[in-house]
């Protein structure tokens, strides 16, 4: 990803969606015509599904962490998929129950660090 021609003055937040649509299986909705250009200097070749799954595949014991609430257990689905075992983040949602349940089924260690750092 580290190699992926990023147009010159294009900010993090876009880089980062840009490079998670990219890796998704929608990666059209980045490469397509007319978009590309948006976020690419040159317009990448699309990531090779088959790598990509080889390389989830590989990834085990991932670490995550977060200064807001996971709001739904659809969000610990999502970090299963990439290899996460561990979660810390500050609870409070009022659907914790549902995460601690998500994070049980697949073995995910959760701590609640009460601490919340995320602002509306």
């Amino acid at each position: 990803m580290l190699s992926l021609p990023f147009r010159q003055g294009i900010h993090r937040p876009d880089r980062d969606n840009a490079i998670d649509v990219y890796l998704s299986d929608n990666s059209e909705e980045i490469l397509a015509d007319g978009v590309w250009e948006q976020t690419f200097s040159k317009k990448p070749k699309p990531f090779p599904k088959d790598e990509k799954q080889a390389w989830l595949a590989e990834q085990n014991g991932v670490s995550l962490g977060s200064d807001a609430f996971f709001p739904f257990g659809d969000n610990i689905e999502r970090a299963h998929r990439s290899g996460v075992a561990y979660i810390a983040q500050p609870g409070g949602s009022i659907r914790d129950d549902n995460v601690i349940e998500t994070c049980d089924k697949y073995g995910i260690a959760m701590a609640f660090t009460g601490l919340r750092l995320f602002h509306h």
